[in-house]
């Protein structure tokens, strides 16, 4: 029966360190702007809802290249980052996470701008109306009743996260302990051959996607609670 190679459960490591890290910057970046859109009318609405939705139809390897053209050191974004920090984004784990939240950016901005038009204005307004500021009248009623939609969101972005292949091959390359993910690992197993390695692995990430869906399906059938 096989077993994780030492280099593979580093690989894992990696890949859930990435996906946690680009999670949890997604909902911390995503809910403002999710919130934006859920309540704007303003006109470029539409451009900005295209714009983080456009991973969704747009090939994995074309935005992986069209992001390590920007992140190279030559351009005004590489050469800043290089300078600030002392290395460059391409080929690095930070690259992979910028990379990453800009894949995994509409399952997160979606649920989040859903569950936020389901909330709508009454509940904050009832806060508002009883002395709540509009930052207390978000965290003490916004948020609780948006719970469904960040558990959504979190889920959807980790489990997204952890299958990337063409945006962080491209962004980060190859680079065992540093920028190789699962998936990489997985296609790197059947290239030599080794496909009890490879079954182990995409059984892992097929186990852990049903779960993520089971989890997202099941807490979808909840009732919600409003606001009388």
């Amino acid at each position: 029966m096989p077993s994780l190679l030492p280099q593979d459960l580093g690989t894992l490591t990696l890949t859930l360190t990435l996906a946690s890290i680009t999670t949890l910057l997604l909902l911390v970046i995503g809910t403002p702007l999710a919130w934006w859109l859920a309540f704007t009318r303003s006109r470029i609405r539409v451009v900005v809802e295209s714009l983080v939705a456009l991973p969704l139809v747009l090939p994995p390897t074309v935005l992986g290249f069209y992001l390590l053209v920007i992140f190279a050191p030559s351009t005004p974004v590489g050469s800043f980052w290089r300078d600030l920090f002392g290395e460059p984004l391409p080929f690095s784990f930070t690259g992979l996470v910028v990379a990453s939240m800009l894949y995994s950016l509409p399952f997160v901005i979606q649920p989040l701008q859903r569950a936020f038009e389901e909330v709508g204005h009454k509940p904050l307004e009832a806060a508002w109306t009883l002395g709540a500021s509009p930052l207390r009248a978000f965290f003490d009623v916004a948020l609780p009743m948006a719970a469904r939609g960040y558990v959504t969101a979190a889920v959807l972005s980790f489990a997204h996260t952890l299958g990337e292949f063409g945006v962080v091959l491209m962004v980060g390359g190859n680079i065992p302990g540093r920028t190789q993910v699962l998936s990489i690992v997985i296609y790197d197993h059947v290239e030599s051959l080794a496909y009890d390695q490879a079954h182990l692995l995409s059984a892992i990430l097929l186990g852990f996607s049903f779960l993520a869906l089971l989890i997202v399906y099941s807490w979808g059938r909840r009732p919600v609670e409003r606001a009388s």
